[in-house]
């Protein structure tokens, strides 16, 4: 499949030069797997901040096993997505040595970001408490919170997605709640973490102190509902599933062309006489009292979908398109995921691109969305195998020289097979 990317996708175009980065200088210390915390990361790495991954020797981030796996990376596409721009150092905590080596990082970090389960830093005297320095900004990322009856749950985005609700509002009536394909929650909670980061680093700019941040996966969930909890405390009820319609305006949802589906949404009344007038040419409608408000339409919906169903059906999604534009009503085509990331926009915006990979030549990148105008995002890098940047970050960052870093390879706190080298070596 990637063979096929070299001929749809251009290479990747390069930044400025010169230009400044928004977080050059800082630097992260990264305890983060799966993806709530490493997508967090990622986006302070897209920024300019240096971000050193600790994994564990050999495995390294279960992610990494995600599917589909390439043979030559040793690594899932999921991964790829979710870790570019790092380092990864590959120390194993359990020994005394590797732990010493994770507390010298943490000592010169900026921000330091984890998501283990509740109780595991402390367990390996890297928490906060026990590791803070003036200017640390540390961030825990967890499920249910770190302290209270709850902290101890396991927490996983579709787990999220059914506790907070989420799941209750989605799909058809007639039906039992889906969840969103998409991590949704997961994704959410990383931004959420890398508002908070970015935050406390502001903040620290005016005070000179860091301090503690804590995003709870549930909590964001939450939040995620949207305006759907405060509704429910005005009104007493729960949202309803409504499929692709809207429960809030009409007519909204997707309808059939003669050649496809799309999607409308008719969000006030100025858009439904718009769509009216001109769009399907029904003057009469938009003069009809009874359509004149929203919930006048939501009460006649299943007759308002039919008129608009059989219009829509007369021509293909081309000639409804160039209409829907002109007039201003917000509309698009439902598309699979392959025909969004080829789609025009994608393509305009630049989206998918190729960067280089020095195993397999070049791999696909899905841009940032944040474009900043002096400080751009800096060029992507794959990201890293297990420990690929250990001895780099040794030596760059702690000083280490080469018996200090043989050292730690005799003694294991950089994995059996660094020990098993280090031994072949010396004889």
């Amino acid at each position: 499949m990637l063979s096929t990317f070299a001929e749809e996708f251009p290479e990747h175009e390069s930044r400025p030069k010169d230009a400044p980065t928004a977080l050059s200088g800082i630097r992260v210390v990264d305890f983060t797997h799966f993806i709530a915390g490493p997508f967090a990361t990622m986006m302070l790495a897209d920024m300019g901040a240096d971000v050193i991954k600790i994994e564990a020797p050999g495995r390294g981030d279960d992610f990494r096993q995600y599917p589909p796996i390439n043979p030559e990376l040793g690594q899932g596409a999921p991964f790829l997505w979710s870790n570019r721009n790092k380092r990864s150092i590959a120390i194993d905590l359990k020994t005394p040595e590797g732990l010493a080596v994770a507390r010298e990082l943490i000592a010169s970090a900026d921000v330091v970001v984890e998501n283990f389960s509740t109780g595991v830093m402390e367990r390996f005297g890297l928490d906060y408490a026990s590791c803070k320095h003036p200017r640390l900004v540390y961030c825990s990322v967890s499920a249910y919170g770190r302290s209270g009856e709850y902290s101890d749950r396991l927490g996983f985005d579709p787990v999220a997605q059914a506790e907070s609700g989420f799941v209750s509002m989605n799909g058809y009536a007639d039906r039992e709640g889906v969840r969103a394909l998409s991590p949704v929650m997961d994704i959410s909670t990383a931004m959420m973490a890398c508002n908070a980061i970015l935050g406390a680093l502001f903040s620290r700019e005016k005070s000179g102190k860091g301090q503690a941040v804590e995003i709870a996966l549930f909590d964001n969930a939450v939040l995620m509902t949207g305006y759907a909890p405060m509704q429910h405390l005005f009104s007493g009820a729960d949202p309803q599933r409504h499929g692709n319609t809207s429960p809030d305006t009409c007519p909204s949802g997707v309808f059939k062309a003669k050649d496809r589906s799309f999607y409308i949404n008719s969000g006030n009344n100025g858009i439904f006489q718009r769509l009216m007038t001109q769009v399907i040419g029904r003057q009469d409608l938009a003069a009809d009292p009874n359509y004149a408000t929203g919930d006048l339409r939501r009460a006649r919906r299943e007759e308002l979908f039919g008129i608009l169903g059989q219009a829509f059906a007369e021509h293909p999604w081309s000639h409804w398109q160039g209409l829907m534009r002109s007039a201003g009503v917000p509309c698009g085509e439902v598309r699979s995921v392959g025909d969004a990331i080829r789609s025009p926009e994608a393509r305009e915006r630049r989206i998918v691109s190729r960067i280089p990979h020095p195993k397999v030549g070049w791999v696909p990148n899905i841009a940032s969305p944040i474009r900043y105008s002096e400080t751009p995002m800096v060029d992507p890098v794959p990201a890293p195998a297990v420990g690929q940047h250990t001895v780099e970050v040794l030596r760059d960052v702690l000083g280490y020289d080469d018996g200090r870093v043989e050292e730690l390879r005799s003694a294991g706190a950089l994995g059996a097979d660094q020990r098993a080298l280090s031994k072949e070596s010396a004889s």
